[in-house]
């Protein structure tokens, strides 16, 4: 297959974001020659890849096949046995906002984060993969989130640093604050997550030749 991602054998994972980006990201990088696994939960940290827990809803799609999107209760996946499974060659996570405590926290929960991102990140470097972090994008100080852009920035930029040696995509970077709209302050307009999945497989494909 032709595509400047073409050979790569992604692993897609993350949070509510993925959820919503199942169909434009994994599209966008299928487009690119890839053969994309995603799998997304509501509300999940990183540790919640590593243990068996329940999610209030989720997102799964598989290669060319159709997204499977419930709004229901499930058994959470576990990274090892997804690792297992899809036997990747690049690892692309979107996890961040669910850590950052937005609202709660008087400061940014450095040493949960970095035990978190520790965690999920365990099997991955004990297989040697390369992989890729994507940050969170701005997003707005209203309720119930209340994600403020200094925290926001201040933990885009905390994850640069502690999800090494993943390459990290700063979503902050690809948009001014505000320019992508949200309906909640937290999760974005459609095309918003349309342009930051664009974006995103832009990214990647500038790091192709890095990813080791």
């Amino acid at each position: 297959m032709n595509g400047a991602l073409a050979g790569l054998v992604i692993l897609a994972l993350g949070d509510s974001h993925m959820v919503y980006m199942v169909s434009p990201l994994h599209d966008a990088l299928e487009e690119q020659g890839a053969t994309v696994n995603t799998y997304a939960m509501c509300g999940a940290m990183a540790e919640d890849w590593l243990t068996r827990t329940t999610t209030q809803c989720f997102a799964e799609r598989h290669d060319k096949g159709a997204a499977v999107v419930k709004n229901q209760p499930a058994p959470t996946w576990l990274l090892t046995d997804l690792l297992e499974r899809n036997r990747p060659n690049l690892v692309v996570i979107e996890l961040g906002d669910n850590m950052a405590g937005y609202g709660t926290l008087g400061a940014l929960p450095r040493d949960f984060i970095r035990t978190q991102v520790d965690g999920v990140l365990g099997p991955i470097r004990a297989r040697h993969l390369p992989c890729v972090w994507i940050g969170p994008p701005w997003g707005k100080d209203t309720a119930a989130y209340h994600k403020t852009e200094l925290r926001t920035k201040e933990l885009s930029q905390f994850l640069a640093q502690a999800v090494a040696p993943c390459a990290y995509i700063d979503t902050t970077s690809l948009a001014r604050p505000g320019e992508w709209p949200t309906y909640d302050g937290e999760h974005l307009s459609q095309a918003s997550y349309r342009k930051w999945s664009l974006d995103i497989t832009g990214a990647i494909i500038g790091l192709k030749g890095r990813l080791h």
